[in-house]
């Protein structure tokens, strides 16, 4: 069928649709073959049994594209449609088309079918090729002619001094090989000392830090007790000088008053009609004031003349070293019914012990006192156990015996007065604080 050779292949370069000549149509036998694939590029093994290796480069037609069930359309006037009788004939011529392409692609590195255009193209490219080829060939055959001209004694000549400067630059590289190889071992040793060297330091920095953090939390624990002793010394300081200020008979024995009564650590002494004050009361108020007067007689260093006091809490006494007998500073029952000469002695024979005491304390301010300073005395003068009163110049009585008790409470008042500016006294003589 001659309509056969109108099938539709694409350039390889361009990809437009060509037309093969009719001279394709003819059959190709096992000697045309082998021609073929007699370049120097090895002919791939074709894979007779792969049609779509073979058919890689056919382009089917619109119709064909429209159903799959159609068959090959040839292009020309007359379309051909596939029928019994034709497509074995289409597919073979197909089918050798295509074989004849893939073998002549891969005996080169072009690949067809071509159009005309591109082989001219292609052609014209591969003369400059080889135009560029031959000028090389002229080039190269030259220089062999000029390379040939050179006698073969003087390349002989360059080739031996180049050879012996080259065994020359031999053995002088050999022997700096030599040395580097000593330096190399020379600093190995070294580096391998250096690296022992590297232990032991190691080793003694980590003792250093382990000896350093023991004396650092040595040093926090001094600190923390040096701030605490600090602390306390501070507190200590702070209570000592707290303790210098303080006078310890105020702070032993308050001396004050509540109405007509006198008291000493919040004890009444005396007893009005209106407030009859418990003896319990006023004797253990005795038993504080006898506490005091032996506490002020020691801080002076002064012995009592014929008195000696004891204290001994609500039952507290007087010795009378003359008479050898015990005089005691409590008392019991009634005011006016119970007649106690006893207690009344006693009585007296303290506010005597204060006279003396008063006596002492005016008699030592009045020997150190210079002209610019007044003599310290009591506020009321004592006299064999009665207190004057210096407004009124009237003396009180300190015995209960033919006494009322209003002027026993004001006596026991006056008396207490007295007393606590000989603890003033006492306190203005002790050093001052530092």
């Amino acid at each position: 069928m001659e309509t056969a050779g109108n099938a539709h292949f694409c350039c390889q370069r361009c990809w437009a649709p060509i037309q093969l000549d009719s001279a394709f149509n003819g059959s190709l036998d096992e000697h045309t073959m082998a021609e073929l694939s007699l370049p120097a590029m090895r002919t791939p093994e074709l894979d007779f049994t792969s049609q779509a290796s073979s058919l890689d480069n056919y382009t089917p037609s619109r119709q064909e594209q429209a159903s799959v069930h159609q068959g090959f359309t040839l292009l020309g006037h007359t379309a051909v449609y596939p029928t019994a009788s034709n497509i074995g004939h289409l597919s073979h011529y197909v089918l050798k088309s295509a074989q004849l392409f893939d073998l002549v692609s891969s005996t080169s590195d072009i690949d067809h079918p071509l159009c005309q255009e591109c082989a001219d193209s292609l052609f014209q490219l591969l003369e400059q090729q080889l135009e560029q080829a031959e000028e090389e060939c002229r080039e190269y055959k030259q220089f062999l002619s000029k390379i040939a001209k050179d006698t073969e004694e003087d390349n002989l000549s360059n080739l031996e001094d180049e050879l012996n400067q080259l065994v020359i630059e031999e053995q002088q590289l050999k022997c700096e090989l030599k040395d580097l190889a000593e330096k190399q071992e020379q600093i190995t040793r070294e580096i391998e000392e250096e690296k022992q060297e590297k232990e032991i330091v190691e080793q003694d920095e980590e003792k250093y830090w382990k000896l350093y953090s023991v004396h650092r939390h040595q040093q926090f624990q001094a600190l923390d007790e040096q701030i605490s002793l600090e602390c306390q010394l501070q507190f200590i300081r702070s209570n000592l000088d707290r303790l210098k200020q303080t006078n310890a008979f105020n702070a032993s024995f308050h001396l004050w008053h509540v109405g007509h009564f006198g008291t000493i650590n919040g004890l009444r002494m005396g007893r009005l009609p209106s407030v009859p004050v418990d003896w319990n009361e006023i004797n253990a108020a005795w038993g504080q004031l006898t506490i005091l007067l032996s506490a002020l007689a020691r801080k002076v260093n002064m012995s009592f003349q014929r008195y000696k006091l004891v204290p001994f809490g609500s039952a507290s006494y007087i010795e009378d070293l003359v008479e050898n007998k015990q005089l005691p500073l409590y008392g019991s029952g009634g005011f006016r019914f119970l007649w106690d000469a006893k207690f009344d002695a006693g009585m007296v024979a303290f506010l005597d012990c204060l006279q003396q005491f008063q006596l002492k304390v005016e008699g030592s301010h009045h020997a150190e006192s210079d002209a610019g300073r007044r003599n310290f005395q009591f506020p009321y003068r004592m006299d064999r156990g009665r207190i004057e009163d210096p407004a009124t110049r009237q003396w009180y009585s300190i015995k209960i015996q033919f006494n009322s008790e209003e002027q026993w409470t004001k006596a026991l008042k006056y008396m207490q007065t007295n007393l606590k500016w000989g603890v003033a006294w006492v306190a203005a003589q002790s050093p001052s604080p530092d």
